[in-house]
């Protein structure tokens, strides 16, 4: 079975919650973190409905001006582009 555009959407938002929720437990550990650059990344490639969650829910990167303003900003454009993308008659 060919995997369809909200399956990729759906994994792909998984991996971004589950990145947030990595990095979270390394910076309560004390250890090397993931990098900002990949976290906004994956967010970026369709996972920011994951990583909007993650934020509210582990309470990550709630006071970093670039997340707390730009995944608000990618959820929508997502949820626009998807919108659109089910208007396309198949």
């Amino acid at each position: 079975m060919v995997p369809t555009v909200f399956n990729i959407i759906a994994v792909v938002n998984v991996l971004a919650f589950m990145a947030f929720g990595v990095d979270k437990f390394l910076a309560k550990a004390g250890m090397r973190r993931l990098s900002e650059g990949f976290l906004l990344l994956v967010s970026f490639l369709g996972g920011s409905a994951g990583a909007a969650l993650s934020m509210v829910i582990f309470r990550h990167k709630t006071r970093k001006p670039g997340f707390v303003v730009g995944i608000p900003v990618m959820l929508s454009l997502h949820l626009l582009l998807l919108a659109v993308l089910l208007q396309v008659p198949r």
